[in-house]
């Protein structure tokens, strides 16, 4: 079996509301997409060379950025982070970031358009709540976080979703249980129902990590001593 490179990636879970009754935002990827076709996913991506250095570490939760350091490679955490952003933009056309009259120089498109609003972005409000490395034999895999957001850090119209880039479609805010009706991959069915642990407060302590060594599946829980 072919081993294929696994990547870095993000994904961000935005949250409308404060309960049981919230809604995420989620959208439906296309018929000829290579990775998860069909499939209603959460807004996000692989990383890009452009993101590291994107965000300064005063506009990144601590907290966070110590429990991605756990089990990984040194030094991507920024970029990861930066990663769920714009893919967030690139997907929705909404924005997680704070005002600034300072924003970095940088070559990358996306980057460039989020600026130009005049904003930076900011993951202080951002939690690490899920890890998931796709297994073998898979022509594209990722090692992919996925982020907690809450979507009153999200500046904008939350109905407003004209400047995505259409890579996603059917865009929508669906309730934690409606979703479960959607064609989902299998592990954001298992993602989703961590929300709703977090939701009601029955989640345990750490984060979970789905991956696969020699052949057998593992799923445990990350946590910092």
């Amino acid at each position: 079996m072919k081993n294929f490179e696994v990547k870095n990636a993000a994904t961000i879970i935005v949250l409308r509301g404060s309960n049981e009754n919230s809604k995420v935002l989620m959208g439906q990827r296309g018929e000829g997409a290579s990775f998860m076709p069909n499939k209603f996913v959460f807004p996000g991506g692989a990383v890009d060379k452009g993101d590291s250095g994107i965000i300064p570490d005063d506009k990144i939760n601590k907290e966070m950025l110590l429990n991605l350091k756990m089990k990984s490679e040194s030094g991507i955490e920024s970029a990861i982070v930066a990663a769920g952003i714009r893919e967030l933009w690139e997907e929705t056309g909404l924005i997680l970031g704070s005002f600034s009259k300072h924003t970095p120089t940088t070559q990358h498109k996306s980057w460039e358009e989020f600026f130009k609003n005049g904003y930076q972005p900011n993951a202080k409000n951002m939690d690490l709540i899920f890890r998931a490395i796709t297994p073998p034999g898979r022509t594209r895999r990722f090692d992919a976080r996925f982020f907690l957001v809450n979507s009153e850090n999200i500046h904008g119209d939350l109905d407003d979703f004209s400047n995505a880039s259409g890579e996603l479609s059917h865009l929508q805010w669906i309730g934690l249980t409606a979703a479960e009706s959607l064609d989902l991959p299998i592990i954001t069915q298992i993602v989703l129902k961590e929300v709703y642990s977090i939701m009601n407060g029955s989640s345990q302590s750490g984060y979970p990590f789905y991956y696969h060594d020699e052949g057998t599946s593992h799923f445990e829980r990350l946590r910092r001593n």
